[in-house]
């Protein structure tokens, strides 16, 4: 780990930036993480601090896609390559950004709490944010300000995967990094604390730093800050708790319809009777969804288990990587698709919530390995879907626990798939995996290809690199992960059934 927390990081960062003290200067944060890496930045080199507020712009009819972003001012940035493949016209999109727009104006008024955005016209600006994966909210944010008039953009952030000059260089002047490792997964990794960044946090920063502003220039101090008596816990009084920025990090960031419905009433047993019919986006005839319970870490965690309403052959369990949870809209959108080709699909949270927030535990392979294997076990005691051939499916390093979980003596287990994943955390394993497994990469995501080429050759079990060009790590571009998700069912079919016949 390189930082502490994310103070820490700031303070590194600012080292990197004294070449602008003395310039006109702007600092902006990306909310909610950024900020405080971005107001140790301003504060260390005199600047003014202020936000860049941006809300993605999705396909109406598959949200995750991006197809543009919008920031203040009206302004709005689109891909219309994008546009024009995804058959997406500025009418249909319109509702789209109606919607985000509304929530760009509350997200605002909630940090700023009444103090109007600082001017960027003409000055440099230094968009600051924890750090960068895909890199799609920098990438972004720089066209933002740049559109709201900065002569010069200037990216900064703590820790960047090696080949990110490449990525995003030709939308920022200057990009300043304090770590580019070679070895990147996710962000968190390398960080001691990264709890999440709540709004009040953003508030507190924002009011702090325009005292600061204020007094450097002998004005009256605005009011506000910590203990502002119209804030409440988490922003201004009465209003609700904001949802995390879209971005790099996958989550519960909404998605295509997958599996859904409330969980009231007693369990019947962890997989009793009692199935319904979905009520998500997958039509009602199509598959039924249990919500169930299984113990984790001597706590309980939420599940869905789906079945195909004409039956299946077989059911995969899903490994969900690093922040994300079994309402990842990527999972959720892969086990559609797997319930369309007649697989049941058993999604749930391999840690608990309070483990969640602790990295190492959210890294731990052997831990989450041994979570998998031990919903296996109960699913195969508890449940008729228990009796199907189980396959397992892995996303970046939930891949890592399926391969090391498919590596236990007895394991059972008819097929593997892997999507962007990390079986290179699961590397003294791989050798003891028997059951066919298939690694999916996107074809720009050259750090985890290579990874898994690696991977692979430490295979001695049927195994396939598929590469689906144009993808990068999340198969964010336009029609990847649907790709992905076709190839995924395909193995599972053939190898499922295969193990059914035995």
């Amino acid at each position: 780990m390189y930082f502490t927390d994310r103070r820490d990081a700031g303070r590194q960062l600012a080292a990197r930036l004294e070449q602008l003290r003395g310039q006109d200067v702007v600092v902006v944060g990306l909310p909610r993480g950024g900020v405080p890496v971005a107001a140790e930045v301003a504060e260390a080199l005199g600047v003014p601090l202020d936000i860049c507020v941006i809300r993605k712009l999705g396909a109406p009819f598959q949200p995750e896609l991006g197809l543009g972003a919008i920031g203040e001012g009206g302004v709005r940035v689109l891909n219309r390559e994008v546009m024009r493949l995804a058959g997406v016209s500025e009418k249909q999109l319109a509702p789209v950004e109606e919607h985000e727009r509304a929530e760009l104006a509350r997200r605002v008024a909630r940090y700023r709490d009444g103090r109007p955005g600082i001017a960027l016209t003409g000055r440099t600006v230094v968009v600051v944010d924890d750090g960068v994966a895909t890199g799609s909210s920098a990438r972004a944010a720089c066209r933002i300000v740049r559109h709201l008039g900065a002569a010069r953009v200037v990216l900064a952030v703590p820790v960047a995967p090696s080949d990110w000059v490449s990525r995003l260089g030709e939308d920022a002047d200057e990009l300043v990094c304090v770590r580019a490792p070679l070895s990147f997964y996710a962000i968190g990794q390398f960080y001691q604390d990264f709890e999440q960044t709540t709004d009040r946090e953003v508030a507190v920063c924002l009011d702090r730093a325009a005292r600061r502003t204020a007094a450097a220039a002998g004005a009256d101090e605005p009011g506000g800050g910590e203990d502002h008596p119209d804030r409440g816990p988490d922003g201004p009084a009465g209003a609700p708790a904001a949802e995390g920025e879209p971005g790099d990090r996958s989550g519960p960031d909404g998605g295509p319809g997958g599996p859904g419905g409330d969980s009231r009433g007693a369990h019947r047993g962890l997989f009793g009777r009692g199935f319904r019919r979905s009520q998500g986006g997958r039509p009602a005839d199509l598959a039924a969804d249990r919500e169930v319970e299984l113990p984790v870490g001597g706590g309980r965690s939420g599940g869905t288990l789906t079945l195909p309403a004409d039956g299946a052959t077989g059911v995969v369990l899903f490994a969900h990587g690093s922040g994300s949870s079994r309402h990842s809209p990527r999972n959720r959108f892969v086990a559609e698709r797997l319930n369309r080709a007649g697989l049941a699909t058993l999604l749930f949270d391999l840690l608990t919530e309070a483990e969640a927030a602790d990295r190492t535990k959210v890294f731990d392979i052997a831990l989450l390995a041994e979570r998998l294997g031990e919903a296996t076990r109960r699913l195969r005691e508890q449940s008729a879907a228990g009796r199907l051939p189980i396959g397992y499916f892995g996303a970046s390093t939930g891949a890592a626990a399926a391969l090391y979980a498919a590596a236990e003596p007895g394991a059972s287990v008819g097929a593997v798939v892997s999507r962007g994943g990390r079986p290179d955390l699961a590397a003294g394993r791989l050798p003891e995996v028997t059951a066919p497994t298939l690694l999916i990469v996107g074809g720009d995501d050259q750090l985890v290809l290579e990874l898994n080429r690696e991977a692979q050759a430490r295979l001695r079990c049927e195994s396939r690199l598929s590469v689906v060009p144009g993808a990068t790590h999340l198969f964010e571009e336009p029609g990847t992960l649907a790709v992905a998700a076709d190839l995924a069912a395909d193995w599972f079919a053939e190898h499922l059934e295969a193990a059914g016949e035995d």
